[in-house]
């Protein structure tokens, strides 16, 4: 077990050298940089010189765009990490890693309540849709699967925002903007339903364009689990058809389960940058999106090396959980 675990962590630790590289370089290749995006309009007003300009870029570290100087500004990154610093964000003007901490806690929460609910109504309606294939449930449920899986984030949200959101021809029902009603003194109890209530929409689109896809895999792997030999043996033996899908059936469609549940640690901290921006939600994702397009490299490069850590982890527990969800799994290499 130790050794396969040292393997694997060896091998991690070259995939992320290689993303670190291949982020770095394309952030640094970009047509505009950061003293382009903050100062642009004072040098097309006159007010800044290209010299000025150029200062500025060497006072950020991105002075020269040539290989050699991108690639000695890489080894001043990595060396920084090595010891704990990611580097100071430009548009934020503090620790990069700071600033995640900050906000992944909002991030985190909701991926959690939105992964947990996907799981409690996607797994059990997967099941249920392959002990009813063809009949109504299943076929229900692969409609709602195709509308979710189709539309996307930014659409389905602004359809949602239009029409329970608060606005001209809005229903009014929830609100749309921030975490908690601003202008109000709220504590204790009354502070949380203010912002439960505030993210009762940006979770149930989470969940609902996501459920699809999850209930749609669950369906699939139960039927090939259904068909297998040891099912048609347990039902010869007369076991009831209730222990027959849950106690035999239901265990082996967990085993190709774990992989796709494995992806879920880095969405669970890595924020929801599509809906956090819709909803003006301070999380992680809307400040990395932010940086995104405002090309502040510390912050995207700390971000997206975090966002590699936990998926490398992910994969890792992913193959360690195979053991555990089939005995037949056994990690001896």
């Amino acid at each position: 077990m130790l050794k396969y675990v040292l393997k694997r962590v060896g091998l991690a630790l070259i995939v992320l050298f290689g993303v670190s590289v291949i982020i770095y370089f394309l952030m640094r290749l970009m047509p505009s940089d950061f003293v382009d995006q903050k100062f642009g309009p004072l040098f097309q007003s006159g007010k800044l010189t290209e010299e000025d300009m150029q200062r500025m870029r060497e006072i950020y570290g991105i002075g020269d765009s040539d290989f050699l100087s991108i690639l000695k500004g890489y080894f001043k990154w990595i060396g920084g990490v090595f010891t704990g610093d990611l580097g100071m964000s430009f548009i934020y003007e503090r620790p990069v890693g700071t600033v995640i901490f900050e906000h992944m806690g909002v991030s985190f929460g909701i991926a959690f309540v939105a992964y947990l609910l996907e799981m409690l109504i996607a797994i059990p309606l997967g099941v249920r849709a392959a002990t009813k294939q063809y009949g109504v449930l299943d076929y229900t449920t692969n409609v709602l699967t195709m509308i979710g899986t189709a539309l996307p984030t930014f659409f389905f949200a602004a359809i949602c925002i239009q029409l329970f959101g608060v606005g001209v021809g809005a229903l009014g029902i929830f609100p749309v903007q921030g975490l908690i009603t601003p202008n109000q003194d709220l504590s204790g109890m009354a502070y949380f339903a203010d912002m439960a209530w505030h993210l009762i929409l940006p979770i149930g689109i989470m969940v609902f364009l996501s459920v699809g896809s999850l209930m749609r895999y669950t369906r699939t792997n139960t039927l090939e689990v259904l068909n297998a030999d040891y099912i048609r043996t347990a039902r010869a033996k007369g076991l009831s058809e209730r222990k027959v899908i849950y106690k035999h059936a239901f265990r082996n469609t967990l085993i190709p389960l774990v992989t796709l549940l494995a992806g879920m640690l880095p969405s669970l901290f890595s924020g929801a940058m599509i809906t956090e921006q819709m909803f003006s939600i301070p999380g992680v994702g809307y400040m990395a999106y932010d940086a995104l397009l405002k090309n502040d490299i510390p912050f995207v490069m700390g971000y997206n090396m975090f966002l590699a850590i936990l998926t490398v982890l992910g994969m890792l527990l992913a193959d360690l959980m195979y053991a555990v969800v089939d005995p037949r799994v056994k990690i001896n290499k």
